[in-house]
């Protein structure tokens, strides 16, 4: 049975697959931590409140990072370098997604807007991450290999989108609200589109790795294509909605070790 269940045990089964998948996650999040890391280190003045909530956003992002490269190392296992067409976050920064990367290197403090435009996106993002671990978390949260290291990230990456949505929430009372949207519904575009494509390459690489046949392989193809045309016409609303969160001031107080996961 052709299932995502299915799909994520034959890639946990399988020892080049499972290689690939963590080395392509542990890249991302190691990505993740550094942007977030410089932009705590380059807030503008006027929302300094918001500093220690972005550091805790990076450090858990290096965490995560660091709890994908435990998994491979408890199998005695190396990272592998990650293909540039299956690099989600190098292909969302390529696209204007997040705050450029010369920017970032740099020391001249962001603006206001710039804060706007960083939340705006990691709401978009923070979105599809939620998403899948919430996914990874039902299928596998009870496995003796896994299990506790995607429901402490499934826990952090529902805490990151709660954050966004109350500071979104905050500046829009504070008069950034059309142009948080305008941002929001750029990005979604923007995402669902690389999200799309990423997804075509890891399918085409983990069909290779693990043999699977033409038919297979083309179904596969034609869901992620029907996924992106649900995104594309209506299911996207879901990532540039606000509300309240449950969780409020979900990035308070300091980050868990990666420790209590790996």
């Amino acid at each position: 049975m052709l299932s995502a269940r299915s799909l994520y045990r034959e890639i946990l089964d399988n020892d080049y697959a499972f290689r690939l998948f963590c080395s392509i996650a542990a890249s991302g999040e190691a990505q993740g931590g550094w942007e977030n890391g410089r932009i705590a280190a380059l807030v503008p003045e006027a929302q300094r409140e918001l500093a220690p909530k972005i550091s805790r956003h990076g450090a858990d992002e290096d965490k995560h990072g660091r709890i994908f490269s435990a998994l491979l190392h408890r199998r005695g296992l190396h990272p592998l370098p990650v293909p540039p067409e299956a690099d989600y976050t190098m292909l969302l920064e390529r696209a204007g997604i997040g705050l450029a990367h010369v920017r970032l290197l740099g020391d001249e403090p962001l603006t206001e807007q710039d804060i706007v435009t960083y939340l705006s996106h990691s709401r978009v993002t923070e979105q599809r991450a939620s998403e899948q671990m919430a996914m990874l978390t039902k299928y596998f949260g009870d496995h003796p290999d896994v299990g506790k290291a995607v429901r402490m990230i499934s826990h952090d990456e529902d805490n990151h989108l709660s954050y966004c949505h109350e500071e979104l929430l905050r500046l829009a009372r504070e008069g950034h609200g059309r142009t948080i949207q305008r941002i929001l519904h750029e990005c979604s575009l923007a995402e669902i589109r690389i999200y799309r494509d990423v997804s075509l390459a890891v399918t085409a690489h983990m069909g290779r790795i693990l043999g699977w046949g033409r038919t297979k392989a083309v179904l596969l193809r034609l869901g992620i294509h029907a996924t992106y045309g649900y995104e594309r016409f209506g299911g996207r609303r879901r990532m540039v909605t606000l509300a309240m969160p449950k969780r409020r001031d979900a990035m308070g107080g300091p980050a868990p070790a990666a420790s209590e996961a790996a």
